[in-house]
Order: structure tokens, then sequence, then C-alpha cells
């Protein structure tokens, strides 16, 4: 840890990642004991994180860093709790004139409730803009009217009486004895509501759209290394952890917090409604699925669960992923969700068993069926059974498009992952993954691609110069399998798992893809 307090005080990268990796399981867990939110807890932590290197010289002892860190957090966890801090009297002050209506929790009155929300943020939207930054900071953001007052510079009777105003006009335009319970609910921020989706990028364009409610990153990557059915399994889960820590770089730690997510799941109950966010490649309904999977087998009570999945945004030209929309692209989904019904939890249950099966005649079923309910996962199902060896010449997907694209002229690692991954979206294929097939297409006796101008590929370091100058070309066995000379999956002495089905030299199987009929056949 010496060594990383040194080298962060010189500015080096590493240093800060290294203490990042360490240390932020621990200051999460502070936060939340203290905060009790999700999101907030992650703000917190990223808060501590940027005090504290701000700081490291003015440490004496890099032993002392661990109980340091911990009082910034905490101190973040005081900030951030005195910024929220928000006085119920106005409130109050609304449910002495206005009665409280029914909160009976039927689909008709969330039905009603959903559109007085609608109706009172369109007509906020038309209040003068001194009145609309008061209500937006008061109501839908926590802060107490002394912050507000120091930060407006506007004295705090002034901001009663805007209040007051604000109220007075909103009148006009809702339903009297409704007013206050809308007020409550907005007032909680979307408590009772999570929403649960992939990618730190995405969740962060969402807590910035303004959409209310909890929200969950589901961090797991079900398109490389070995999964099973039950993926909560300790000892599967384990082996699955060394895997990813010796292929793709991805410390066993920071997978095993994965452990954490599950818990999660556990405890749902203090929601009244769920959203999925999922995209339509095969990286985000393998999640789906797996989710779907787990809800499939839960007692939901009154939990409402929605699906939100989609593979186009009008203006955006190829779509790829959430991530690329902007918060206010993201908060125009809002309510386009659709409640999930029994034949789509079991669909997603079917997709699951399915893909996590180390029977390859189950993943044959399953691409029999119909597979209706879910609109993407057929196209899924089949990039997935893609990467299996072709009938032609034993290559998977990747393998014949990276070894197509090498021939076409595309030599640099990260132009030929940007292509192939272009041609292959719908795997959703990050470049951790991608480092990891060019490596096992570059080794052993009977290689595909041979790489010049760099030792290695990268786990942590993917920025490294001398591996993003490097070239790839073909090997003479890549042409040979290029042309269908060779059945490279005979040859290859290489083991890998394409979901449930493990693929290699110890592991022979009969069963091929066909790209062409887009099927399975025995040969």
């Amino acid at each position: 840890m010496k060594s990383w307090i040194e080298g962060a005080i010189q500015g080096e990268t590493e240093a800060y990642e290294q203490l990042v990796t360490h240390f932020r399981g621990m200051a999460l867990a502070v936060a939340y004991q203290q905060l009790q939110d999700e999101h907030g807890a992650e703000d917190v932590v990223q808060e501590a994180f940027t005090e504290a290197f701000a700081n490291l010289f003015k440490l004496e002892k890099p032993e002392a860093f661990p109980g340091w860190f911990k009082i910034i957090v905490e101190r973040q966890c005081y900030r951030w709790l005195r910024r929220k801090r928000h006085s119920v009297v106005p409130i109050q002050e609304v449910e002495t004139v206005f009665l409280e209506e029914d909160q009976t929790r039927n689909p008709e009155a969330q039905a009603i409730q959903k559109e007085l929300q609608e109706t009172l943020r369109r007509s906020i939207a038309q209040l003068p803009s001194s009145l609309q930054v008061v209500v937006e900071l008061f109501y839908f953001q926590g802060y107490t009217l002394k912050e507000i007052s120091d930060f407006l510079d506007v004295n705090v009777s002034a901001l009663k009486k805007r209040l007051f105003d604000a109220r007075t006009k909103l009148k006009r335009s809702l339903p009297i004895r409704n007013l206050a319970s809308v007020f409550n609910e907005l007032h909680e921020g979307g408590k009772g509501m999570l929403h649960i989706m992939n990618g730190d990028h995405a969740a962060n364009r969402l807590r910035e759209s303004g959409i209310q409610g909890d929200i969950l990153v589901w961090r797991e990557l079900y398109t490389y290394g070995p999964v099973t059915t039950a993926m909560a399994d300790r000892s599967a889960r384990q082996h699955r952890a060394v895997v990813l820590e010796e292929e793709l770089g991805i410390p066993q730690k920071v997978y095993l917090q994965i452990e954490s997510l599950d818990e999660k799941l556990r405890s749902l109950q203090q929601y009244k409604e769920i959203v999925l966010w999922f995209e339509y490649d095969l990286y985000d309904q393998t999640m789906l699925s797996y989710l779907l999977h787990y809800f499939s087998g839960q007692d939901l009570q009154n939990i409402r669960l929605n699906l939100l999945c989609i593979d186009s945004y009008p203006e955006v030209e190829h779509f790829r992923g959430l991530g690329q929309l902007t918060p206010k692209q993201i908060g125009s989904l809002s309510g386009n969700w659709h409640v999930i019904e029994k034949q789509e939890l079991q669909a997603g249950k079917q997709f699951w068993e399915a893909y996590s099966s180390s029977d390859i005649r189950l993943h044959q079923e399953y691409l029999k069926s119909g597979m209706n309910e879910l609109p993407f996962a057929k196209a899924a199902f089949e990039a997935h059974l893609s990467r299996l060896p072709s009938v032609t010449n034993g290559l998977g997907s990747i393998e014949q498009t990276t070894l197509e694209t090498i021939r076409a002229g595309i030599h640099r690692p990260h132009d030929l992952f940007r292509k192939v991954g272009d041609k292959l979206h719908v795997l959703g294929m990050g470049d951790l993954e991608y480092w990891a097939h060019l490596k096992r297409m570059s080794e052993g006796p009977h290689a595909l691609i041979r790489m010049t101008g760099a030792t290695s590929f990268p786990m942590f370091n993917e920025h490294d110069q001398a591996f993003h100058d490097a070239v790839m070309s073909l090997t003479e066995r890549g042409v040979q399998a290029l042309n269908g000379e060779i059945d490279w999956s005979i040859l290859s002495e290489n083991e890998y798992w394409v979901g449930g089905l493990i693929i290699g030299k110890n592991h022979p199987s009969s069963w091929r893809w066909n790209p062409t009929e887009k099927m399975l056949c025995e040969i």
C-alpha cells in the first residue's frame, strides 16, 4: 500500500486505480450504512476519493490511509445528508388545507397517480422561472429553505412566499384533493421504484435525466467464461472468478462484488415497482434472461415488474446502447416501459436455462421453439450459437469475422475491435472480451493470427502504446481456415465457453453451427 500512496502522490494513474480498486468496496459499505441510498453512496465515495487524492500529500504515514480515508467518507456522508435534509412544514401546510386521497395501491389508483404526476410536471413547466427553480430545489431535490436561500441569495421569507404562490397557481390545474399526495409522492424522490440496468455510464445518464427512483447497475458478463443455471452457487461463482481473472484480468475480489447485487435482489420488498432497462444484444439479453429467471421463482406480491428493451432510438443512426443517449433522451423514455406478464417471465426463464445448459440439445430445443414473447431473444440466441465452430471450417463468428477483417486490410487491434464490433454488434462484445478472443486465436502451433510490435495482450492497461501500435496478420493456418481448407476446431488446443457449453479438444462435440441456415446440425 505504501507504494500505491507514493505513486498516487506522484500522479501515477495505476496507483490511483489500485487505491480505488482496493478501498472502493469498503467505502461503499460505510457510505451505504449511513445513507441507506445506493446512488447516494456511490456519489459520496466518488467525492471522497477526489478529496483524498487532492490531499494525499498531507498524509504523513501511508499505513494510516484506511482510517484517514474512512473519516473522509464519513464527512462526505454528513455533507450529503445535510444537503438532503428536508423540512416537512410546507407539506404539512398543504395537508392542512387539502384532503388526502385514498392511497390504495391498485392498478387503477396507480394509473391515476401517474397521470397526476405528469400533470403536475407539465403545470410546473408553466410557472414563472423564479417559481420553477424554488419548486425544483425544494420539492424535487430536497434542499432546505436555508440552503436554497444561500444558493439563490434570496431570503427565506421570500422563498416561502414563492412556494405559496407556486402552490396557489398549481391548484388551478390540479384536482384540489390530490395535490398534497402528489407533492408527497414527488418529494419522496422516486421512493418505491427501482431501476435495474447494465452500465455505469447509462446509469449516470439515467440519474441526470430526472427520472425518479433508485438505480441498481447489474455488473456481469454472461457472454464470457463459465456460466451455470444457478449462478449464485458459491463454488460455481468462485470458479468463474478465477477464469475471469486469468483471461480478462478482472480481479477476483472485484468480480465477487456481484454477491452484493444478489443481496439486493433478495431485499426487493421495499420497492413497489421495478423497471428493467436492457438492450437488444446478446450481452444485455443474457442479463435480462438471468433476472427474469430469478424473478420467475420469487413471490413478487404487489411489486410491479416492468421492462424497457430497445434496439433503436429515432435520433441515433447506429444505436448500440442506452449509454449513447443524452439524459434528455433517456428521460423521454420514461413511462415507455410495459408491465412484464407471466409469459414473458417464463420466456426469460427458458432462455436462461437453455443458454446456461451444458447439454447442447437444450440449446437446440430452445432454438426450435417459438421465442415470440421477448422481441430480441431469437436474434440474440442465434448470435450466441454462431460463436460455435461452423460446419464449413470450424471457425465461430468471432474468429471468422476477425480473419475476414484482417484480410480486408484492418491490422491495428483497436481498429480491428471497432470494425468487428460493428459487424457483430448483436453480440454486444466489449474490448476485454475481444482481446481474450484475439489472444486465444494467436496461441498454439495452429494459431490463426500473429501479432507483431507487442509482446502481450492488455489486461488492465488497455492503453498500452505498444499494443495500440501492434500489427495483426494472418498465419498460414488462418489463410487455410478462411479458404475452407482445414477445420480449425479439430486442430485447436484451446478451451473456451459458449454459454454453458465447453468447447475444446478435451470436450469434443459433433454439433456445429450452420451460419447460412442459422441452425445447429450434427455431423
